[in-house]
């Protein structure tokens, strides 16, 4: 079960975050696999980033795209919690 960043203790069970639900589509042919539902899991659930980073990432990213001009866009995303890559079993 997912904890929360905060206290550490087991967080209520929300909805699967979009981009992690749609990167095990993409590893399982397309569809959606059966183990990804309607509540998030421990490698669905939504992960803490500082809304500070999601936003000077997010500024970066559209001032590329308006500007044409490197704004080090990559580099702010690849500093947010990749929510793509599936949870390692240790």
């Amino acid at each position: 079960m997912p904890k929360s960043a905060k206290t550490g203790q087991p967080a209520k069970t929300g909805q699967p975050e979009a981009l992690a639900t749609f990167a095990a589509s993409a590893r399982n042919k397309g569809k959606k696999p059966a183990s990804v539902g309607l509540k998030a899991t421990a490698d669905t659930a939504a992960k803490p980033a500082a809304p500070a980073k999601k936003q000077d990432a997010a500024t970066r990213v559209l001032q590329e795209g308006v500007t044409g001009k490197d704004r080090k866009a990559d580099k702010a995303i690849d500093s947010l919690p990749d929510r793509t890559k599936p949870a390692r079993k240790r």
